[in-house]
């Protein structure tokens, strides 16, 4: 896939809207009941941004960043600021936020996720692109020393130096981004004066990674 590791500058996305979409399929019998189900395992974010940049510079600036994405062609990071954390967006992260498996003496290769709900109906969502260097790990509530492990921000994999023993809980704190691309190939601004203007909202879509 086509992808930048490069993150939006948070500048130009102040202001954005945006949250998580989900495909669900219905049909509705002729009783009345409803068969509902869905093709997606995880659900898909989408943004509108730069609709409230008023400087020509800011403006300028994500043009340009535009044009270094080749429009829709390249993706790229972006912070979602509702939700960019292993925890609350408001809470201190933590190696016991989240948890990636347990250890089997063996396996040294965790994958990074986030779990959402309660009970039976939790689910785990995938955290493809963390940031570096906020990734804390622990196995069975020790934290890790950052010697210990490495992690590739690029698809979201911890490498611990030696395997965690069998039946101990690893966990792990960190920050991610989001994989996005840009959802049009055409950016619009309207000149309000000689130093500020008004851009039409651009969309954003999560990409699979």
């Amino acid at each position: 896939m086509a992808f930048h590791e490069v993150r939006l500058p948070a500048r130009l996305a102040f202001g954005s809207t945006g949250g998580v979409e989900r495909r669900t399929e219905i049909v509705t019998l002729g009783s009345g009941f409803e068969r509902r189900s869905t093709p997606w395992a995880q659900g898909r974010r989408r943004y509108l941004i730069g609709a409230n940049l008023r400087s020509l510079d800011d403006m300028a600036a994500l043009t340009a960043f535009f044009e270094a994405r080749q429009g829709r062609l390249y993706g790229f990071r972006f912070r979602d600021f509702a939700d960019f954390r292993s925890c609350a967006p408001s809470g201190a992260i933590t190696p016991l936020d989240q948890s990636l498996g347990v250890g089997d003496g063996v396996l040294a290769t965790f994958e990074l996720s986030k779990g959402h709900g309660e009970g039976e109906a939790s689910w785990d969502r995938r955290i493809h692109k963390p940031v570096a260097g906020s990734v804390r790990v622990a196995i069975d509530g020790d934290e890790v020393d950052p010697s210990a492990f490495e992690v590739d921000p690029a698809i979201g994999v911890v490498t611990l130096t030696a395997p965690p023993a069998a039946g101990a809980a690893v966990t792990a704190g960190f920050e991610f981004d989001v994989p996005v691309r840009f959802d049009a190939d055409r950016i619009d601004v309207t000149l309000e004066s000689f130093a500020a203007g008004r851009m039409a909202a651009v969309p954003l879509i999560e990409v699979r990674v």
